[in-house]
């Protein structure tokens, strides 16, 4: 004997099931509680982020994504095109931050020459991002035994890819366009583990070595030739806020890391204070107060006693 199929009818959700739970759905739409985008203009779009960034990486790093081959006689045609491309797509980007934060119509507003502004500044910028890169590879490569190669760096080195993403988003982030730095940084964030906010300055020759897990604030400054490992944090200690009891923000509220510091795993450096150059901060140590030039802070190890169980 056949079983019975389900007749088509019968897979449908009944129209006052839909009716009822529609209506269910758009009352949460009718409060401001900040996680609704109703009649505003297009925001930036995160797939067209994602591959500018791709496209970027690519004018920093040529041929390291292996999707073609570029010859010294002929990279400035490559590289023309890639630019073209990218100026287009990031100014629409741009202008879609700029129009959903900065009025309503945009009748009369800047938006397009701010826009303007925004990716010239960021196309700009890219020689000196790619002579902060070598250094920032060289740093890496000098730094870790286990690296063999400087090739070996670019295409597996996840700090090497969490710095150079924010140094693009810290130039948006200082032409005040909204919305696609952090984009930008809590991609790589998700790709790397490493949260590295486009409002932090990074000087050069910077290592994040393994890097899991490194959280950098807003407002930190880290020097050169910084080396800083896995589960490190450079966060805010407190938060100074106003006579309503709000968050001020925009304050500096993160640490300093002057030339040649070292931060081993685990350790936590809170608040605005400096670590001096040639300081070295061991793993798992608990830091809110300026630490001197070359000094060296590390856990107190433990007592070499026999526990009163092995006495016996």
């Amino acid at each position: 004997m056949k079983a019975k199929c389900c007749s088509q009818d019968t897979a449908k959700m009944p129209g006052d099931y839909i009716e009822s739970l529609v209506g269910k759905i758009c009352a949460t739409y009718q409060d401001t509680q900040g996680i609704n985008h109703l009649e505003g203009h297009n925001l930036p779009r995160q797939r067209e982020i994602l591959d500018i960034i791709d496209k970027l990486l690519e004018i920093v790093f040529p041929g390291f994504n292996g999707t073609q081959t570029y010859s010294i006689k002929t990279i400035k045609y490559n590289i023309g095109d890639i630019l073209t491309q990218v100026y287009s797509e990031l100014l629409d980007q741009t202008i879609r931050s700029f129009r959903y934060v900065e009025c309503g119509d945009c009748d009369e507003c800047d938006v397009l020459e701010r826009s303007e502004q925004a990716v010239h500044s960021l196309l700009d910028a890219i020689p000196e991002i790619r002579e902060s890169m070598k250094l920032d590879i060289g740093a890496a490569y000098d730094g870790d035994p286990a690296a063999m190669s400087t090739d070996e760096i670019v295409v597996s080195y996840p700090g090497i890819k969490a710095i150079t993403v924010q140094r693009f988003a810290h130039v948006l982030y200082h032409q005040r366009v909204p919305l696609i730095p952090r984009m930008m940084t809590e991609y790589v964030h998700s790709v790397t583990g490493i949260d590295i906010h486009p409002g932090a300055h990074l000087e050069k020759g910077v290592f994040i070595d393994h890097g899991t897990g490194v959280v950098i604030g807003e407002t930190a400054v880290i020097g050169n030739n910084v080396k800083i490992y896995q589960g490190v944090t450079l966060g805010a200690l407190s938060f100074p806020k106003d006579a309503c009891g709000m968050i001020i923000k925009g304050s500096k509220r993160h640490p300093t890391l002057e030339d040649n510091v070292t931060i081993y795993s685990g350790a936590t450096v809170l608040g605005d204070i400096t670590i001096g150059a040639g300081a070295t901060i061991g793993g798992n140590v608990w830091i809110t107060e300026n630490v001197p030039p070359k000094f060296k802070i590390t856990v107190a190890p433990p007592e070499n006693r026999v526990s009163p169980a092995r006495k016996k």
